[in-house]
C-alpha cells in the first residue's frame, strides 16, 4: 500500500473539536500547551487515528471495510502555526482467515502511534 501524507492544521483541530466535543485547550491555544509541558499544540490523538482509518479506506478503495482498528498514542503530533504533515503507509497480510493492515504512522520522520493496524472484514 502507498503511503499518504495528510496536512494538519490548527483550523483542522477546530473543527474536530467542534465535531468530537472535545475542547480542551492543548489542541488549539499555544500557552494552554506550553503552560502544562508539552511543546506546543497538539493534535487529538483521535483525530490522529481518524486519519489512519481515512488512509486504510482509501487504499483499500471504499469504506466499511475495517472491522478492528488499534493503536497506543506514542507521541503527540504538534501542530504549529503553519500546520504539519503525516503520514501514514500500510502493509496488507492475509493470515488465518484475516486480512491485516500493519500500519507506520509518523510525523516530522518519528512514529507518532505505536502498534497501529487494522483488521478488515471477511
Amino acid at each position: 500500500m502507498d503511503a499518504r501524507t495528510y496536512r494538519v492544521t490548527r483550523a483542522d483541530l477546530v473543527a474536530y473539536a467542534a465535531a468530537s466535543g472535545d475542547h480542551n485547550p492543548i489542541h488549539q491555544d499555544e500557552a494552554v500547551a506550553l503552560s502544562v509541558g508539552l511543546p506546543g499544540v497538539i493534535a487529538h490523538g483521535m483525530y490522529t487515528l481518524a486519519l489512519v482509518a481515512r488512509y486504510v479506506d482509501e487504499s483499500v478503495g471504499h469504506s466499511g471495510q475495517i472491522a478492528e482498528l488499534t493503536a497506543k498514542f506514542t507521541k503527540p503530533v504538534v501542530v504549529p502555526a503553519e500546520g504539519v504533515e503525516v503520514v501514514v503507509e500500510g502493509e496488507l497480510t492475509e493470515s488465518e482467515g484475516q486480512r491485516v493492515v500493519a500500519l507506520t504512522v509518523t510525523c516530522n520522520g518519528e512514529k507518532v502511534l505505536g502498534n497501529p493496524r487494522a483488521v478488515l472484514r471477511a
